[in-house]
């Protein structure tokens, strides 16, 4: 049980409420809300309540990163006149 226990010591990340996670993110707390209605982003049910793990919130903040593109210049908007 003690190393259980350790284990638990040993993982740095945190646990965040909703609100708290919406936040972090710089999100509305309803869109988090509508992330995990969609199972869009990782959640926990403990009893009643939903929690978000601060690793869980970083890994999907890197997984929707988008690269420029690089190959094909983006072409320049005209003014119209």
């Amino acid at each position: 049980m003690e190393d259980h226990l350790g284990d638990l010591e040993a993982n740095t990340s945190t646990w965040l409420t909703k609100t708290e996670a919406a936040k972090w993110l710089h999100l509305s707390e309803r869109f988090v809300e509508r992330l995990i209605s969609e199972r869009r982003i990782a959640y926990h049910k403990m009893g009643k309540f939903v929690r978000l793990n601060s690793s869980d919130l970083e890994k999907f903040a890197v997984e929707g990163r988008v690269e420029p593109l690089r190959s094909s210049p983006v072409p320049k908007l005209r003014r119209r006149r």
